[in-house]
């Protein structure tokens, strides 16, 4: 098949193998969203009398014939077609002749990529959010069940205060209903069509940016057409840099289920279908899925830097440094959703041992409470704090819930206001799933079915 910019003239192999790279593999991802964005510019050529209507019903034809193709496994990208623009267009050429070869009239394939990236990165957006609202979901629950479990609080590792599971989970609930309104919040800069911009400076013709961002399901058109090609990875690592953020905390939540599920501590239990054995220990059950949470957690730290570094420096207009941070994207959000997924699952599955829990709860685990029992008869705080120094070997075991009640300022274990996160999350489930609904129906609308963009 000829590329789209063929001049007659053969590229040198190795200089192909090079400039290509892996973009005709990873392409694959972005067959769907292609023929989403070539089925909205038809459709405005059409309406601008650049296509004749029997010709925009042979391409329209010839793209859900594509999508079916591509359903079926049949759509083959080489190296020498270099990308799923070039496999598109020549498809329509062979089914549609003439108009086939229209398609590309007004547009350029870096405003082309940058759509379909647009159209994927806005699914697995909104996929993410929903799996974010999920897990919050699933983090509340937990600590409601087990808001009054003891549960000794510490500092650098060591017994510290006295806590409680439902502390615990609350306060992951709390940070990840964050992160979720921070996407939230990224949500209208992502939902802008890229499509009319061409190569960073428009065309002398009666482009309708308006109606193609409409039939796509964007807000409206992204709109300085040189910004359009500059944001390439720009907008891509803001998304990625609120999914590493995610990513650390649920480093540090696996972290945490590993070491509480340890025998030393038996504070929580993982059930063996979440875990692996061992090929020669018979006894192992091996929380991998917790330790792959934390490397993958490494991973998307590097594709977030990664598509930073790629951009860095790097003049207006397009550049082909960006063909390298497709790569990065599409590995660093399948990994973040990966892990938000698995972690809910797991933590809905998580089982708690109160009776370890409450063993745990040592009499020194009070000793801050026995010295603030001295405040509140007179003593001065540092006075009651040396007292308490020198007393703790013969403090005694209390009741570990009537401790934790006895903290009621806002956000304490006695009194974990959990309202305001319920909220927070309900906003997010409304928000997440009524927007993903819209732009299904949106590409639904325009593609003839519903069809994923996300792949």
């Amino acid at each position: 098949m000829a590329k789209l910019w063929s001049k007659g003239k053969e590229t040198d192999a190795l200089i192909e193998e090079f400039t290509v790279g892996t973009d005709y593999v990873l392409d694959r991802h972005l067959i769907a969203a292609d023929v989403a964005g070539s089925m909205a510019h038809a459709r405005m050529l059409a309406s601008i009398k650049l296509l004749a209507e029997e010709e925009l019903h042979c391409l329209e034809k010839g793209l859900r014939q594509i999508l079916q193709e591509d359903a079926e496994g049949r759509v083959e990208i080489t190296r020498g077609d270099e990308d799923c623009h070039t496999v598109i267009e020549n498809r329509l050429t062979e089914l549609c002749g003439d108009a086939g070869k229209k398609i590309h009239t007004g547009r350029s394939r870096n405003d082309q990529v940058l759509t379909a990236l647009r159209l994927y990165v806005r699914e697995a957006f909104l996929a993410s959010g929903s799996a974010l609202a999920a897990l919050v979901d699933t983090l509340l629950q937990f600590s409601r069940t087990h808001e009054f479990v003891p549960m000794p609080g510490r500092t650098h590792m060591q017994i510290a205060m006295p806590s409680s599971v439902g502390l615990w989970a609350a306060a992951f609930a709390e940070e990840f209903a964050d992160l979720g309104h921070s996407l939230k919040a990224l949500y209208p800069l992502l939902n802008r069509s890229p499509l009319g911009s061409a190569a960073s400076y428009g065309v002398p013709l009666p482009i309708n940016r308006e109606m193609t961002a409409a039939l796509l399901g964007f807000s409206g058109p992204q709109n300085n057409v040189l910004y359009v090609n500059n944001s390439r990875g720009k907008l891509e690592s803001l998304f990625l840099d609120l999914l590493e953020q995610v990513a650390l905390t649920l480093s540090r939540l696996a972290e945490d289920l590993i070491l509480f599920s340890l025998p030393e501590f038996g504070y929580f239990g993982l059930p063996e279908a979440l875990c692996t054995g061992s090929s020669i220990m018979p006894q192992k059950k091996n929380p991998d899925v917790l330790e792959l949470m934390r490397g993958k957690s490494a991973t998307v730290s590097s594709c977030a830097r990664q598509v930073k570094d790629i951009l860095r420096s790097l003049p207006s207009g397009y550049n082909r440094d960006t063909q390298e941070t497709k790569e990065p994207l599409f590995r660093g959000i399948q990994s973040a959703l990966g892990m938000i997924r698995v972690a809910a699952h797991t933590v809905g599955e998580v089982t708690v041992n109160r009776r370890r829990l409450e063993d745990a709860c040592v009499p020194e685990l009070y000793a801050t409470d026995h010295a603030l029992e001295l405040v509140k008869k007179g003593v001065p705080f540092r006075d009651a704090y040396k007292k308490a120094a020198a007393e703790l070997a013969s403090l005694s075991r209390r009741d570990p819930e009537q401790a934790l009640r006895a903290r009621t300022a806002t956000g304490t274990s006695g009194n974990l206001n959990l309202g305001p996160v319920t909220s927070a999350a309900s906003e997010l489930v409304t928000f997440f799933d009524t927007e993903a609904k819209r732009v299904r129906a949106a590409v639904a609308d325009l593609l003839g079915k519903e069809v994923s963009l996300y792949r």
